[in-house]
This record gives C-alpha cells, sequence and structure tokens, in this order.
C-alpha cells in the first residue's frame, strides 16, 4: 500500500520505492506459501514473463544487454510486482493505495498550482505554464493515475444505499474534473471509451445503446478535435515558449516520432529480433536531425533523444516481431480470460491505449501502473476461476 501511495512522489523521494521494493523482495520467502503459487498458473502472465525471458535472451544473444537493460528492468518490475502480490488476499488494499495516491498527487499539485499562480499574477488552466509546472509528475501518468481512481471507485460503490458511496462518487467528481482541468487528452478519451465498454455489460437496455452512441461520437469529435489542433508535418513552424512546457506539446511530440518511427520500418527489412533500444534512438536521431527543418524543434528532438512514443512500435523495432507477437498474445490472453468482467477488462483497455500514445516501459513509473495493471489481471482470473469450480 505504501509503494503504490508513494509513486507520484518518485521524483522527491526517489530512493523509497526502491526500498519498499527491496522489503517486498526479502520478506516475501517468509510469507507466500506453498498454495499461492497456484495464482502464477495464470496464462496472461506467463506469457508475460515469457516476453521477460524473450527480451532478456534477445538482448544478451544480440550483445546489447547493457544497451537493453533500462527496458528489461522495467519489464521485470512489473512482472516481479505481480508476483510479490500473490500472497495478498484482499484486493481492496491496493485500491484503496491507488485512491489516496490520486487525492494526493492532486492536492499537491492544486498547491503548487496556487503558488505559482500567486506568483505570476495570472491565471490560465489547460496547456498554460503554471499547470504544466505545477503538476507532480507528468501530465500523462497523472492522468492515468486518476483514470484508476476513478474506476475502482466506480466499481466499488454499491447498488443499494452504503455511506461509502457517497465518498466514492465524491473520489470521482474530483479526479474527473481534475483532468478536465489539466486537460489530459488521453485519459478524457481513455473514460468516453470505457463508458462505452460498459454498456456490453449488464442488462441490454435501449439507453445503454444511446450511451454507446453519444460515447461513439464524442471520442470521434475529440479525436478530430486533436487531428486539427495542430498540423504533424515537419516543418510546421514552432510557437516560442518556455523551456519548461516545451514537453507539454504531446500531440506534435507524437506526431513527428511515429512519422519517424514509420520511416525506421520502411528503410529496415523485416525485424524478426529488432535492433536494440539505443540503436532505435539512434535512427529515430537521425530521422528528426534530417527531416525537421526547424531548428529550434530540431535540437529539442535531437537532444531529448525522443522514443517512439507507442509501446507496440517500441517492441517491433528494438526488441522484433517476437517481442510484438508475445506482448499481443498476452493482451489477447489477458482479454480472452476477463472479457466477462468489466473491471479487469476496463484495465486491460487503459492499458492498450496508453500503449498507444507512451513507452510505458521506458519510465519506472509506467512500469509500477503497468505492474498494477498486472495485479488486477491476475487477481480478476483468480476471481475467475474460482467461481467457475463453485459453479461446477
Amino acid at each position: 500500500m505504501l509503494l503504490y501511495f508513494i509513486i507520484p512522489f518518485d521524483n522527491y523521494i526517489r530512493v523509497l520505492p526502491n526500498i519498499l521494493m527491496g522489503i517486498l523482495v526479502v520478506a516475501f520467502p517468509f510469507i507466500v506459501k506453498k498454495e499461492d503459487f497456484k495464482k502464477l498458473k495464470s496464462i496472461p502472465l506467463i506469457i508475460f514473463l515469457g516476453l521477460f525471458v524473450y527480451l532478456l535472451l534477445d538482448s544478451f544473444l544480440a550483445g546489447r544487454i547493457e544497451e537493453d537493460y533500462k527496458v528489461i528492468n522495467k519489464v521485470m518490475i512489473a512482472a516481479g510486482l505481480a508476483i510479490l502480490y500473490i500472497p495478498v488476499v484482499d484486493q481492496k488494499k491496493i485500491n484503496s493505495a491507488i485512491i489516496f495516491s490520486a487525492l494526493a498527487a492532486i492536492a499537491f499539485s492544486v498547491y503548487n498550482f496556487v503558488l505559482i499562480t500567486d506568483a505570476t499574477g495570472s491565471f490560465a488552466l489547460g496547456d498554460s505554464p503554471q499547470v504544466v509546472e505545477s503538476l507532480l509528475v507528468d501530465r500523462l501518468y497523472l492522468g492515468l493515475l486518476s483514470t484508476f481512481s476513478i474506476f475502482i471507485s466506480f466499481q466499488a460503490i454499491q447498488k443499494k444505499y452504503h455511506p461509502n458511496n457517497n465518498y466514492y462518487l465524491g473520489n470521482i467528481f474530483i479526479n474527473a474534473l481534475f483532468i478536465i482541468l489539466i486537460a489530459s487528452k488521453i485519459a478524457i478519451i481513455s473514460l468516453f471509451v470505457l463508458l462505452l465498454v460498459h454498456q456490453f455489460y449488464g442488462k441490454r437496455k435501449i439507453w445503454k445503446f444511446l450511451i454507446a452512441a453519444v460515447a461513439i461520437a464524442a471520442v470521434v469529435a475529440l479525436l478530430f478535435l486533436l487531428k486539427n489542433e495542430k498540423n504533424p508535418q515537419f516543418n510546421k513552424a514552432e510557437k516560442s515558449a518556455p523551456a519548461f512546457i516545451e514537453n507539454s506539446m504531446t500531440y506534435e511530440l507524437r506526431a513527428v516520432a511515429w512519422l519517424c518511427s514509420q520511416q525506421i520500418i520502411q528503410n529496415e527489412d523485416f525485424l524478426l529480433t529488432g535492433i536494440g533500444s539505443e540503436m532505435t534512438k539512434d535512427k529515430l536521431v537521425s530521422c528528426y536531425s534530417s527531416q525537421i527543418s526547424n531548428p529550434n524543434k530540431r535540437e529539442r528532438f535531437i537532444s531529448q533523444r525522443y522514443n517512439t512514443h507507442n509501446q507496440f512500435l517500441d517492441f517491433y523495432i528494438s526488441a522484433g516481431f517476437i517481442a510484438l507477437l508475445i506482448f499481443l498474445g498476452f493482451i489477447g490472453a489477458s482479454f480472452f480470460s476477463v472479457r466477462k468482467e468489466f473491471f479487469p477488462t476496463a484495465m486491460l483497455a487503459i492499458l492498450i491505449m496508453y500503449c498507444l500514445v507512451e513507452n510505458v516501459f521506458h519510465r519506472q513509473i509506467g512500469a509500477y501502473y503497468i505492474g498494477f495493471i498486472l495485479i488486477m489481471l491476475l487477481t480478476s482470473t483468480q476471481n475467475t476461476e474460482n467461481n467457475t469450480l463453485k459453479n461446477k
């Protein structure tokens, strides 16, 4: 619980998550029971562990283990968190940690926003300098945390009246409002998509299909808005902006990174085992230097060595078709295992959407939150198997 509570504060207490992970690893042999290992028979978890083993072997055989270690380590962290969780029976504890972590991150960010607004004498939301500078972590991951918190609260609301329902509804409102105020586009899209997914669960009624139609229209409209918000051409003149908000221009960043990734794929032969993480970045940098004409923009892309910003593209280019196939196999097996339950299906949908716009295994915070999704999938699969046995 403490580990997942402090994850957003990693920039301020960077050593503490590592200490807590060490404690969990040391304590694991003394806590785990023989019957707990039966939970590891989960097909999705086995496939995910297979992804880790493949990445390790592929990197070792290609002689680039040192270059790829950072990414492999993040995959190991995600898998390790799921394994370390198997002695824990109560899923509600880690859910509570996520809820309080999101509220703490929101309170910290709002406090910073008030201080910055008071110091600058101006007030602005969305992509404003005040918002970008005040956020505890990157907007994408803060939006992801709030999305987790919203759906954990939604799942916990009881159909009959219960006093805790008021708290969960309040938490949903706070996190949804915060997502809108910081303009986390991927989080907003995720909420609309998951609203659509929810219509396929429960009793089929006319109003469910109406909600689904509205959700689809909203997603299409938002995607159209994003497409026309910025011109993704390489040669577009870049607006001058303070250094600390340059990285907030996420759409343009991803558009350029995706176009360069596509160019690498076209120039390379079929990538069975990949070219490695560092070589992938080197080729992206080469593309940035030759294709971006604006000198300020080109220098920013080169100095930051921006990655593909798409986990599927990254796996294919850096680790090859085999890695991509294993990862897609994990997603497919997970969906097949949890498809009858809304909450784990929603978690899987969140994983897919964020992997489409971010290299989640390039950041430690990404590895922790992928680990949380793995835990939710693992516990849900176990509950489904137990219910099946009871019904028999």
